[in-house]
């Protein structure tokens, strides 16, 4: 992904990767193929403030600002689960938190994950997305 891409062209480009899988097993796949190349997660960072509650799977988010754009880490103990963190962090890390803010999460619809995933895992990935935003609206 170039830095120069905007969440929304980010959103996009997201989805038009995913248009080349023929079936969900496939999309599942790629998601946690891309969760297998998330950056390490230091385990000092694995504490409560960290913990995203709401996700089934034991998730953990840490943030800081750089230069006027918050950069997240997170990590899963679960495979699909850390696949979603790294479909979220392609969309949302080293972003300006007013162009976070300003940015319909339209992805979600339009790769169809709310209608793909368990409700456990739909759940999660909403408290994820709620605490980028969260994160976003503090700045």
């Amino acid at each position: 992904m170039s830095a120069e891409l905007t969440v929304e062209q980010a959103q996009q480009e997201l989805v038009e990767e995913f248009e080349i899988f023929d079936n969900w097993m496939d999309r599942y796949q790629y998601i946690i193929d891309m969760g297998k190349q998330l950056a390490d997660f230091p385990e000092a960072w694995k504490t409560d403030e960290h913990k995203i509650k709401g996700c089934q799977s034991n998730v953990w988010m840490h943030h800081e600002v750089d230069g006027g754009r918050l950069h997240f880490n997170a990590t899963s103990d679960a495979a699909i689960v850390s696949g979603l963190i790294a479909v979220l962090l392609r969309i949302y890390n080293d972003r300006p938190a007013e162009e976070i803010r300003n940015t319909e999460p339209h992805f979600l619809a339009d790769l169809g994950l709310d209608n793909h995933l368990s409700p456990t895992r739909s759940n999660g990935l909403h408290a994820m997305l709620q605490r980028i935003f969260q994160v976003a609206g503090k700045q």
